[in-house]
């Protein structure tokens, strides 16, 4: 554990794993944190839903979310908007995973490695790169790190439709299991892949727990 306290930004892409923010993987993120003795800040973007799932049915809704209002009820209301993120206030910024990073933060379930990045996470994520800190990305978060930084070595689990997506680009794209990290030493970034695999609840703990850790020896 780290003697000095250490800020982490923490973005969330809504509430629920089919269209916003993992809930295993959000709240065990910010229980690692806080286990091992750091604080974090919860931030979301201020943006309508991408779409909305009926969680037992799997069938699209007409209801209009709010990505910011979704991800508070997992920071229990103590979140702010992504827009007023500024890097100098952190050490390390962690993004969850969940469908909602990928339609919510970014256009990969659409649009593939063509995909856009919601202006307010690019930034985010290359203030924190350009200033030499170090970045987590879980389960499908890590195609937006590959998408902005194509040098990158990252995990998606064992999914090779999407290694080799990527792998076009330059992006170092290793297998690991759900327990497992890889870490990207030059660029300060972990990853590990949650529910990119059939992986039960405690593993997922073990991995984040350990992609927390290294973030914080990074610093």
């Amino acid at each position: 554990m780290s003697s000095k306290i250490l800020r982490f930004a923490v973005i969330l892409a809504g509430c629920g794993n089919k269209d916003g923010a993992e809930i295993h993987e959000s709240v065990l993120t910010l229980l690692a944190i806080d286990r091992q003795g750091h604080q974090y800040q919860c931030f979301a973007p201020d943006v309508p839903q991408a779409r909305v799932l009926n969680f037992l049915t799997n069938e699209e809704m007409k209801d209009k979310r709010n990505v910011l209002l979704e991800a508070a009820r997992i920071a229990r209301s103590k979140i702010k908007p992504l827009s007023e993120f500024n890097q100098k206030d952190f050490d390390i910024l962690v993004m969850p995973g969940g469908n909602g990073v990928a339609y919510n933060l970014c256009t990969f379930a659409v649009d593939g490695d063509t995909m856009k990045i919601l202006p307010q996470v690019a930034m985010s994520l290359r203030s924190m790169h350009e200033a030499g800190k170090p970045i987590g990305a879980l389960c499908i978060a890590p195609v937006i790190i590959a998408k902005l930084f194509p040098k990158a070595k990252v995990t998606f689990g064992k999914d090779e439709k999407i290694n080799a997506m990527f792998r076009k680009s330059g992006t170092t794209a290793v297998n690991t299991d759900e327990r497992g990290i890889v870490v990207d030493e030059a660029h300060k970034i972990v990853t590990t892949p949650c529910y990119m695999l059939d992986a039960r609840v405690s593993a997922l703990a073990e991995g984040i727990d350990k992609l927390v850790g290294k973030l914080v020896e990074m610093v």
